[in-house]
């Protein structure tokens, strides 16, 4: 289903509702952030106010997980401020406004705080991020946040290439894109694939 198709969907299932939160989720290069911007292009064009909340934001600082030994492991569930984005989520489920939310600058590897402000005017909520789905943990929490579901699963060959990808154009050599790739990303690829619950959408 492209974003055309997802816009329509969202927008039926939302006339009624001041609010609509749709939870994209899947495994790291699978083309999450794709899908949410072209579907903010979709809705925006359509007329519906709608902003990309992204789980990314919540990522713990280089220093913390360098104290932590966790560095090598960036971007496994432990590496996030779980809690802090379960609570953002509470707060916009409970129309809040002027909630300010962070964003994640992938080009500096590092979150930035009062990235952009959701108002009460942003009927749709596009929350993108690899953890949103999961069985275990804190996380299982989100699921009854989220008013529509969709799950990306492209092929592992097709993950792999896209993460070797993402790691060259950020100026890592060769082997060391390898390395990124197959110790840290896959793990964390399965680990999604594995503990997440079914969405209503999946998209191959």
């Amino acid at each position: 289903m492209n974003a055309e198709a997802l816009s329509d969907n969202i927008i039926q299932r939302a006339e009624d509702r001041k609010r609509f939160i749709v939870a994209i989720a899947g495994p790291p290069g699978a083309g999450k952030s794709t899908l949410a911007e072209a579907l903010l292009e979709v809705l925006t064009e359509k007329s519906i106010q709608a902003r990309i909340i992204s789980m990314d934001g919540f990522h713990l600082d280089n220093s913390i997980l360098a104290e932590r030994n966790l560095i090598d492991r960036k971007g496994a569930p432990n590496t996030f401020d779980t809690a802090g984005f379960i609570h953002l989520i509470k707060r916009l489920t409970s129309l809040e406004d002027n909630v300010v939310i962070p964003m994640f600058d992938r080009n500096k590897d590092l979150s930035i705080a009062g990235s952009s402000i959701v108002s009460i005017s942003d009927k749709v909520l596009i929350v993108e991020g690899n953890y949103l789905l999961l069985k275990e943990g804190p996380w299982a929490e989100l699921k009854k946040y989220w008013d529509q579901t969709i799950f990306i699963n492209p092929d592992t060959d097709t993950l792999k290439q896209r993460l070797l990808d993402r790691w060259l154009k950020h100026g890592l050599n060769a082997k060391a894109a390898k390395l990124r790739a197959l110790s840290n990303d896959l793990p964390n690829a399965h680990y999604v694939l594995e503990k997440s619950s079914d969405a209503e959408i999946q998209i191959i």
